[in-house]
């Protein structure tokens, strides 16, 4: 007799007929699964999740690196054309370094917090909140028992630099930005750890020390800043970007704005006593998420990435934001620097009604003339300009959103193998995994994709931080990723995922992979062209064969009347999953089903209920045969003989299966 479907127990003993449950647990079990078909239902648009989901295992020793001991606060810092990373823990900084196809290895440099008296074992710790390449070493800086200090790291010699405010906060918690450009330094730490609670933006080294006036943000937590060389040096920028609290208290009014500010690199402050401190360009404007088809908006930033043009061409930079709303819904818009600059240079100011004065607030001036007070004043007091940051497009809406809540944003741009170049966003989410995204290129009918969903670590933990390593010539490209407990590095190309021939490698819409020689491979790894399809809404009609390998067949014998249930696993979760036994669709799993499997139930075998089930999946126009089973009838003396011990294994069962079934539900 063929053994049951792996990883699939039976409600009851399967085999014969018993004294069944009682009928509560046929009710509940009943209930569980219409739960189930309601909450799938919920889910929205199938395509705004993923299609699928990979835990990525890696190769023992290879992919995944312990710390030796919990690190709550971590960053990263990928050195530049190397398989290494570096990681700043708890009094350490560790440089990982993973050679392709062999073992990765770890070295520690111990950085312990110099000072003796401190409050209490938190803060007597030093956190490494700053790794940065500088000329004379790696720098790294620390909350060093609430005395910020740096270290240069050169050849494993730790050099001491003393205490160095503005490079790294008090508290590994606080909101910290630290922002280099050659000998320039900007930061958004407080200098004093009980004075100046106001946070501002810096500029700590330079030519001259200037910070930003306390009315003109609101409590901000800080997100990303960048320098961007305009066409002329004196017209360079300064942008950067954090959401702050609504002056507008109206109840209805959302409780955060989400912001991008700008200030001229050049600017040398003021004239008078009160600007000469001061940023004197400084102007900010909303940046607006919305969606108006669905009146869905997302006010809160939560992360933003600047992907440059690959023409150098400053204007056509891409600005990736993430946002969300109080649901923790999410949404990612995408913006232009050349756009930004545009509402900078030629919107009037917010509540400002007279003329503007001349300069106009906001301007660079060259020759690091210093900004007339008038100009001066009029920004300070009326800071924001009238004119909003949109999103590009024609339809000025975002890029997607989803009911997944999105945290960071990492985005590769990437030409597949028959030329088309693809935008792929990586998101982190709440859950511990990351979800990969394909923005549509330029060809017809392309739309955006949520190509799988991983589990980079063993477990769903929290991620920390994470950082792209995209360069040609020192390997595959990768993700490093780091938890509290590990470093995990994930490539980009996770081709031997994908399951069902060159049907299911297509259907992917994978850039990064194509079919050849019988499998589905990295472009990269590759040495000739791959099959790749150019179609996303048909991706698997490129494929040689016309039509999916059929199933294999599996065969278990029953008894009359037994209970039974088959199981499909639900590998696509674009995919419509249907048991069909003769004619008749006996069971329907939709998009979006919350368990990974599609569980048709027979509750009491007639003669009529024996013969062939096949689990069928539809996917637009691609249909696959995933499971085909075939029940038959057992004889009476098996069946008798398992008579006697089936009425207390169908107890235990029921008893184990239910309370787990209630549990995963109310999880979700």
């Amino acid at each position: 007799m063929t053994p049951p479907p792996p990883g699939r127990a039976a409600p009851s003993a399967p085999r014969a007929r018993v004294p069944g449950p009682p009928a509560r647990s046929v009710l509940l079990l009943r209930l569980l699964l219409l739960l189930w078909a309601a909450a799938a239902s919920a889910q929205g648009h199938s395509r705004s999740g993923p299609r699928i989901f990979a835990v990525w295992k890696g190769h023992v020793g290879q992919d995944r690196v312990d710390f030796g001991q919990t690190e709550p606060h971590t960053v990263l810092f990928h050195e530049p054309g190397s398989s290494s990373v570096w990681v700043g823990g708890r009094g350490k900084v560790y440089l990982f370094d993973f050679p392709e196809g062999k073992n990765a290895s770890v070295r520690t440099v111990n950085i312990g917090s110099t000072k003796g008296s401190c409050l209490d074992k938190r803060d007597c710790e030093n956190y490494i909140t700053l790794l940065e390449r500088r000329s004379e070493g790696l720098l790294a800086c620390g909350t060093n028992a609430r005395h910020p200090s740096c270290w240069n790291l050169v050849n494993d010699t730790v050099v001491p630099l003393g205490e160095m405010r503005g490079y790294a906060p008090f508290s590994p918690d606080e909101n910290s930005l630290v922002l280099f450009e050659g000998d320039e330094v900007y930061s958004t730490i407080r200098k004093q750890e009980y004075n100046g609670k106001i946070p501002r933006f810096r500029r700590i080294r330079g030519e001259s020390e200037l910070y930003t006036s306390d009315t003109v943000m609101q409590n901000p937590q800080f997100i990303k800043a960048t320098i961007v060389h305009q066409d002329q040096a004196y017209d360079d920028k300064i942008y950067y970007f954090f959401r702050e609290d609504n002056p507008d208290k109206n109840p209805e009014a959302p409780l955060n704005v989400s912001r991008v500010a700008q200030l001229c690199r050049g600017d040398q402050g003021g004239e008078s006593s009160l600007s000469v401190s001061k940023w004197n360009t400084f102007l900010k404007a909303m940046l607006v998420c919305s969606d108006a088809a669905t009146n869905k908006n997302f006010n809160r930033l939560q992360d933003v990435f600047l992907l440059p043009d690959p023409s150098g061409q400053w204007r056509d930079t891409r600005v990736y934001g993430v946002f969300s709303n109080p649901w923790n819904y999410s949404a990612v818009c995408v913006y232009s620097l050349g756009d930004i600059d545009k509402v900078f240079r030629t919107s009037s100011l917010k509540g400002y009604h007279s003329s503007l004065p001349n300069p106009r607030p906001g301007k660079c001036l060259p020759d690091q003339q210093p900004i007339p007070t008038e100009t001066f004043q009029v920004a300070d007091r009326h800071p924001e300009v009238a004119q909003r940051v949109e999103p590009m497009g024609p339809l000025k809406t975002p890029l997607f959103h989803s009911k997944y809540h999105y945290q960071k944003v990492v985005v590769h741009r990437m030409q597949a193998s028959h030329g088309e170049t693809y935008h792929v966003l990586y998101l982190t989410t709440d859950r511990g995994t990351i979800h990969k995204v394909v923005e549509p290129g330029e060809q017809e009918h392309s739309f955006i994709f949520n190509i799988m969903e991983i589990q980079p670590f063993r477990r769903r933990v929290s991620l920390r931080a994470w950082t792209l390593r995209t360069e040609c010539g020192v390997g595959p490209r990768k993700l490093y990723v780091s938890s509290q407990w590990e470093v995990s590095q994930v490539p980009l190309d996770l081709c031997e995922v994908y399951g069902g021939g060159c049907h299911g490698c297509l259907m992917s819409r994978d850039p990064y992979c194509g079919w050849d020689q019988g499998r589905c491979v990295s472009i990269y790894s590759s040495q000739r062209s791959v099959l790749q399809s150019i179609n996303p809404v048909e991706p698997h009609k490129e494929c040689p064969n016309p039509k999916p390998d059929k199933a294999p067949l599996q065969k278990v014998s029953l008894a009359p009347n037994s209970r039974y249930y088959l199981s499909c696993p639900m590998e696509s979760r674009h995919a419509t999953y249907s048991w069909r036994h003769k004619e008749n669709v006996e069971q329907s799993c939709e998009p979006g089903h919350q368990s990974p499997n599609c569980i048709l139930f027979i509750e009491n075998l007639t003669a009529q209920q024996y013969g062939h089930y096949f689990c069928e999946a539809q996917e637009g126009s691609y249909f696959r045969e995933a499971q085909h089973w075939q029940l038959l009838p057992e004889d009476g003396i098996m069946a008798e003989h398992l008579l006697g011990h089936a009425c207390a294994l169908a107890a235990s069962l029921w008893l184990g299966v239910l309370p787990t079934l209630t549990l995963g539900l109310l999880v979700h």
